[in-house]
């Protein structure tokens, strides 16, 4: 006898299945240093990470003033090479 799906299970499955993917999102964190121009970072930004230029002016400015700041979200795949771009410029960044 097959069991029938209740709308609660559903739900359940799809907050488990979202859940999943949230812990596999990682993030992309640039530092702050005293080498790099804010003109540097802006433009690496937009380059490798497709922000706008007021999206990574505002991500410059966090990193400047906070010390840090999240540039971009995403599985390690998408982030890994961003990464390495943004350290291949000199630009202190990890994935979290």
């Amino acid at each position: 006898m097959a069991k029938y799906q209740t709308q609660e299970d559903v739900l359940t499955r799809e907050q488990v299945e979202l859940v999943e993917t949230l812990v596999e999102q990682k993030i992309l964190m640039v530092y702050n240093d005293d080498v790099n121009t804010f003109d540097h970072v802006i433009d690496s930004l937009v380059d490798i990470c497709n922000h706008s230029e007021e999206q990574a002016e505002q991500c410059a400015m966090i990193v400047h003033f906070k010390g840090k700041a999240s540039v971009f979200h995403g599985d390690f795949e998408k982030l890994y090479p961003m990464k390495t771009a943004l350290t291949d410029r000199g630009i202190s960044a990890v994935i979290e």
